[in-house]
């Protein structure tokens, strides 16, 4: 990993007006509209028998399953969904792995009664962040039992050690979103500043693209991110309580307090700043509200990485 204080001063100011003109866009990227799908050439992904055409993967009411040998059998709303159109199949965002992709949560080893909870916040408007509008549509239209399946699918999954894995670095390649919300590398080797941003990226983007859950995505974070990260999570300089208080010693959940480690930097600054932007609200987050209202872009992205550092 490189330091920080080993940018040349003209790279460091390059970095920082980098920087100050930017948002928090790079957590919310916009979906650009698809293209049309080949429904003719039969795709695969390593280690499976399965073949489906790229819009047969992208089918919203049946999503690929490439490894249907590696997980329970999956409900009809997960597999394909409810009533068209909300009622998207949830597999095909957050993957019958329940591991997601970075337009999702991860929602394996989750409480099902905090996913049930989370249904019902979508559906009371309680969650509305810029990215929330398909989620907020399915809750509409799911039924009671439709959720419930669903909540006990996914927790009774266990989250992939090393699907996501987050990288410091002070420069990114150049970037683009694409498909599916993902963000892709450019052609060529261009690359800038990170600034304070996370910046995910799939380990394969043909893979990513075929949405094989066995290869998942980096998270690359500002260098010193995970230090500085671990220590505002123990409660070092007392900006926030430690987070062990309420998920627990090792940070994987107390309860319906849901587990926060080893899950894309990029969704849990998504969770963080949704809250101090008041765009996640309900009981379980008016416990979070003082902390988050504390917190700077910096602090969160920290936060974000440390968390995803640790192993789900």
């Amino acid at each position: 990993m490189k330091i920080v204080l080993g940018l040349t001063f003209a790279a460091a100011l390059s970095a920082a007006a980098f920087a100050a003109d930017q948002s928090a866009d790079w957590a919310y990227p916009v979906t650009p509209p698809p293209g049309q799908l080949d429904n003719a050439t039969q795709q695969s992904v390593p280690g499976s028998s399965a073949q489906y055409t790229q819009a047969q993967i992208d089918d919203p009411f049946n999503p690929p399953d490439w490894f249907a040998n590696e997980h329970p059998p999956m409900p009809q709303i997960v597999a394909h969904g409810g009533p068209k159109p909300a009622g998207r199949a949830c597999a095909q965002c957050h993957l019958p792995s329940g591991d997601g992709h970075p337009e999702s949560a991860g929602l394996a080893g989750l409480p099902a009664n905090y996913i049930v909870r989370q249904m019902q916040s979508f559906k009371r408007g309680e969650r509305n962040n810029p990215r929330a509008g398909v989620m907020i549509a399915m809750a509409q239209v799911l039924s009671d039992d439709d959720v419930k399946a669903a909540a006990e699918y996914f927790a009774k999954l266990k989250p992939t050690a090393g699907y996501n894995t987050v990288k410091e670095t002070d420069t990114v390649p150049k970037t683009y979103v694409g498909a599916g919300g993902m963000r892709f590398k450019s052609e060529g080797s261009e690359t800038e500043p990170i600034g304070e941003r996370i910046i995910n990226v799939p380990k394969d983007e043909t893979e990513a693209k075929l949405r094989d859950p066995h290869s998942g995505f980096i998270d690359y974070v500002p260098s010193g991110s995970i230090a500085r990260g671990q220590a505002l999570a123990s409660g070092d300089g007392g900006k926030i309580v430690p987070c062990s208080l309420c998920h627990g010693p090792d940070l994987k959940g107390m309860g319906e307090v849901p587990p926060i480690t080893g899950r894309t930097a990029t969704y849990v600054y998504r969770q963080l700043n949704d809250m101090k932007n008041d765009w996640r609200k309900g009981t379980g987050v008016n416990f979070m509200k003082p902390a988050v209202a504390r917190l700077s872009d910096s602090d969160m992205i920290a936060l974000a990485a440390y968390l995803e550092s640790r192993d789900p």
